[in-house]
């Protein structure tokens, strides 16, 4: 959002100051994006207890990421005019790709009992942060996620489609699930998912979470990829490499076989989100009935609103999004630089993407 005029001038300091010409404001909840006719022209947001808005002098770039910025086009009258009605919000513009083509990352945890007292398990002691913050050593300089790798489950896949984090700690239900053993992980996780979800609103109260239909497996050809991911996970985790560190197997368990049922049966219970959601303001074509951004990441139908962030994704990346959606601001903010017509010239940021 554009820095008002007054404060730019005169260089007004604010909480979390940056620079000259920026101000970062915390705690504030975004409620609206509202319009002078289809120019985007303002942002009403709750700071502290009240309510207030800023101008922007050229436009708005929103960056709430795959579940805020779909909430809050919708919010302001931009979506699908249906789902807006229902909700008695005014359509502004109706794009029915807002909130659509959620894609994500399920994982499945595959953790066994570490029989050396070497993991993360006892890394949270003051003892450690002092060797950390004092000499940057100890068991705090790990970045958990120690090791990884692609495969193919298939000789048919093109590209890999599961991917593999090794952690030296365990990892299952989110790290809510409570393991006293010291123990490490491996997280089978499908890259390449066939299934699409969607995010919708609650209500119109912006303060309220919206619904977020993740929709795993709902595409039947992603369940054999995950079934192949655990089966080499658990050979990875049976090899002779690790004879000296394994105890048990933790997750799946002895209990859950390698048959088909049985592990159909645990990733219906264990699989979680890699929190890699993107896609639910998809960038694409006029012709593409699901796009809501242009190449330039301009929401079609209005002026002056642009969308930053992971959810302009019209596929998921075949690995992490930190690294792709870095690319993605970093191209957006030439765009936002150069203007439209050296912007024209420029490669068609999905080209990037595919």
């Amino acid at each position: 959002m554009a820095r008002p005029a007054e404060q730019r001038r005169h260089g007004v300091s604010a909480p979390g100051h940056v620079s000259p010409n920026q101000t970062v404001r915390t705690t504030v909840q975004a409620f609206d994006i509202l319009f002078e006719g289809k120019r985007a022209a303002l942002v009403s947001f709750q700071d502290g207890s009240g309510s207030t808005q800023e101008r922007a002098e050229r436009e708005i770039i929103v960056c709430g990421g795959a579940i805020g910025s779909p909430q809050l086009l919708m919010l302001s009258g931009i979506g699908p005019a249906e789902h807006l009605r229902t909700l008695d919000i005014p359509v502004v513009c109706d794009l029915p790709g807002v909130g659509a083509n959620l894609q994500d990352h399920p994982a499945l945890p595959v953790a066994y009992e570490c029989s050396q007292p070497i993991s993360l398990a006892g890394a949270e002691t003051i003892t450690n942060l002092i060797r950390y913050m004092a000499f940057k050593s100890g068991p705090l300089t790990s970045n958990v996620g120690e090791a990884g790798g692609f495969v193919k489950t298939s000789t048919s896949c093109p590209t890999p489609d599961v991917q593999y984090h090794f952690a030296p700690g365990y990892f299952i239900e989110h790290g809510i699930q409570q393991i006293k053993e010291h123990a490490y992980s491996f997280g089978p996780t499908m890259i390449r998912p066939h299934s699409r979800g969607r995010i919708a609103l609650r209500s119109s109260n912006p303060l309220e979470a919206p619904l977020i239909h993740a929709n795993y497996f709902a595409d039947p050809r992603d369940i054999p990829a995950v079934i192949e991911g655990l089966r080499i996970a658990r050979a990875i985790g049976e090899a002779g490499a690790f004879a000296r560190y394994r105890r048990r197997e933790l997750c799946p368990g002895p209990e859950t076989k390698n048959d088909e049922k049985s592990l159909r049966a645990y990733i219906e219970k264990y699989a979680e989100t890699l929190y890699h959601p993107v896609g639910t303001c998809k960038m694409g074509p006029a012709v593409d009935k699901l796009a809501v951004v242009d190449s330039e990441l301009r929401v079609r139908g209005v002026e002056c609103l642009r969308v930053v962030d992971a959810s302009i994704m019209p596929i998921i990346p075949g690995g992490n999004t930190n690294a792709p959606t870095i690319m993605i601001a970093e191209k957006a903010a030439d765009l936002i630089k150069t203007g439209p017509r050296k912007a024209q010239q420029d490669p068609v940021l999905s080209q990037a993407l595919a």
